[in-house]
């Protein structure tokens, strides 16, 4: 395997794995003194030998509930189709799409190979969003991964959107999603994503 690979890996490991988990408190700190603390968690989690797959999946489930947003992250991956959307369909959607991005990304989640993260610097967005710039760092190569987060109505910071690479994952599934609505109504976008979830488990 080369170095490049392994450290696309981490890169998947360490920031889209947070995608697929709900939300829940997050501590009222600084945004990347925040995202410092849950990623350092999640690495002491992807490099214990001891812990079999299944076992990591759910740790790791539990520190990224303190930091990601799943309701947040959806309304941004849905842009103005948010509201084309009844409150039972807003329902239903959070945990379908929760499950397709686990099974996307998760098998490549645990592929993690002992790279450096480094926490450079935050970069203001707007009065209450911000974006925490990392880089995985490898004797041959860096490549940075950025987090978008944005301040709650309790004041605690919580991620919304993860650019890698300069590729957004927000905006990639904003463009799925906007090619599927434009022929199709919020009903099908749900049963796409059922048949979706339905063929993942089979």
């Amino acid at each position: 395997m080369t170095s490049k690979t392994m450290t696309k890996r981490l890169a998947i490991a360490v920031s889209l794995l947070a995608l697929v988990l709900g939300a829940g408190p997050a501590r009222a700190a600084a945004p990347l003194e925040t995202v410092r603390a849950e990623v350092n968690k999640v690495l002491e989690v992807l490099r214990n030998k001891s812990l079999k797959e299944e076992a990591k999946r759910e740790r790791l489930r539990v520190i990224y509930g303190e930091m990601f947003d799943q309701e947040e992250l959806s309304k941004w991956c849905l842009g103005r189709n948010w509201n084309r959307l009844s409150e039972d369909q807003r329902k239903e959607f959070l945990p379908l799409f929760q499950q397709v991005l686990e099974k996307t990304y998760g098998d490549r989640i645990l592929a993690y190979s002992d790279e450096k993260i480094v926490f450079d610097r935050e970069l203001p967005i707007s009065n209450n969003r911000v974006e925490v710039q990392t880089r995985a760092v490898t004797k041959s190569k860096e490549i940075p991964m950025h987090y978008r987060v944005f301040k709650n109505k309790g004041g605690a910071w919580k991620c919304y959107d993860i650019v890698v690479e300069n590729v957004s994952l927000v905006m990639n599934y904003r463009s799925q999603f906007n090619e599927i609505l434009a022929k199709n109504s919020p009903g099908e976008l749900l049963n796409i994503l059922r048949k979706k979830v339905k063929d993942q488990k089979s």
